[in-house]
């Protein structure tokens, strides 16, 4: 009896050594593509980030040696970012965050033939090149949002060239996993790309490709350390000496952020649904106005509202004076509003973040609050209005916790994360790309 059950035993473990090699082949046949796609992810993505940093650097230039050009630079910059998307793609304006959505829907055989249009290499390269004007010109704007719709045409021109005779995963799966990749390779944040892969693109779950997924957010990741280094995006703020009445803080800088974010998204919404009647002729004047706006409030009021602001974010976490007027905090709310309504290619992830800072940084100074307490004000303002705008509060909490590696901090922000997305829905129900999804579908 102990003889047949020992070759029963081995039978077994065999079968299953079998099934264990076939999968390992099967996920690495799967794997293939979406790793290819992943290491070229991350050369854009490292490409476009220096891109972005020189550029930023430039406006910072013009600003300090020649401020009064920017009456010039703004409305001529936004223009030709505006013509850009205008004359060759279209579908590259904005974040880039609603097409990949939109495209995630329409990845189904009766509606995949609409996907060309919103993932492709021409908007990918239109998308680099016209935020880089927009954000020459002044515009509060990010790189991430673009880099998640770069990314997804890059994932989608791979699977286009993957042989029909190879064993690979669906288009969706592909847009889903490449969404993911860029955002860990824009912010260096591989936990955040997954968590946003889940909470907000995938609509089924991931089970079938998590290997994959996984596998090419760490992949993507990777290539963009090799080219700059294990950074992180803010630093390491201190947050040791920080004490429980600081929850007080948090609750309440979550609550002022959530509706922020929530009646920011909601202006961006109703002055573009405004625009919508102009004239080309009407747009253009728009566009001009807008430029000389920026250029008059950066020069007679306070430069803070031009650029994505994360230098903002650095100097609340590290200088010693961290009060951050009013006006300021208004200002970063009035920046992504007017950008964002140029009609040229630019995220909103980094200037929310900035926005948050701010208020972060009022509230902490307003209330009191100083050192490792104001630092952990100040993150939780970050995460508290993005949430108001994304509507996905645990990548908010998560992003933040990655660009910062403060792990101490993590009750606080899932609390402000919390807070700021149920007061959110006071102002809207949807998010800003929810609403902005529908215009691509």
């Amino acid at each position: 009896m102990k003889k047949q059950w020992a070759i029963f035993k081995e039978k077994r473990k065999n079968q299953f050594d079998i099934i264990d090699a076939q999968n390992l082949k099967t996920n690495i046949v799967l794997g293939i593509p979406f790793w290819i796609a992943s290491i070229l992810t991350g050369i854009v993505a490292v490409g476009y980030t220096k891109l972005f940093t020189y550029t930023e650097v430039l406006l910072q230039h013009v600003l300090k040696n020649e401020f009064r050009l920017i009456f010039i630079l703004s409305p001529v910059c936004f223009l030709i970012s505006w013509f850009l998307v205008k004359r060759f793609a279209p579908n590259a304006k904005g974040s880039g965050i609603p097409q990949i959505m939109a495209s995630i829907e329409l990845a189904a055989p009766k509606y995949e033939q609409k996907i060309p249009a919103l993932l492709n290499l021409k908007i990918a390269f239109i998308k680099i090149v016209s935020s880089l004007f927009l954000l020459l010109g002044g515009g509060a704007i990010g790189r991430e949002g673009p880099t998640i719709q770069i990314s997804g045409s890059i994932f989608r021109w791979v699977y286009r060239w993957v042989p029909s005779t190879w064993q690979k995963l669906s288009q969706k799966n592909f847009i889903i996993t490449g969404a993911a990749a860029g955002l860990a390779a824009a912010f260096n944040t591989p936990l955040g790309g997954i968590v946003f892969a889940i909470e907000e693109l995938a609509r089924v779950h991931i089970s079938v490709f998590r290997t994959t997924l996984f596998t090419a957010v760490i992949i993507a990741g990777l290539v963009a350390q090799g080219f700059l280094g294990p950074y992180l995006y803010l630093g390491y703020p201190d947050i040791k000496q920080s004490g429980g009445i600081v929850f007080i803080g948090v609750f309440l800088v979550a609550i002022a952020t959530g509706l922020a974010g929530s009646i920011m998204s909601k202006l961006i919404l109703k002055l573009m649904r405004w625009k919508k009647q102009f004239s080309t002729t009407q747009t253009i004047i728009f566009i001009i106005g807008a430029g000389l706006f920026v250029a008059n409030i950066s020069y007679f009021f306070n430069a803070d509202i031009l650029g994505s602001g994360k230098h903002l974010m650095i100097e609340d976490l590290f200088d010693q004076n961290k009060h951050r007027g009013l006006v300021t905090a208004i200002m970063r709310i009035i920046g992504p509003i007017i950008s964002f309504n140029v009609g040229g290619s630019g995220g909103i992830f980094a200037p929310s973040l900035a926005a948050g800072a701010t208020i972060g940084s009022f509230l902490s100074w307003t209330l009191g609050f100083i050192g490792a307490n104001a630092h952990i004000i100040i993150l939780s303002g970050m995460v508290g209005f993005l949430t108001g705008v994304t509507r996905t509060p645990f990548t908010s909490a998560i992003l933040v916790l990655e660009m910062t590696d403060r792990h101490g901090a993590i009750f606080h922000l899932m609390l402000a994360a919390l807070v700021s997305n149920l007061v959110a829905l006071i102002i809207d129900k949807r998010s800003l790309y929810e609403h902005l999804k529908n215009e691509y579908l």
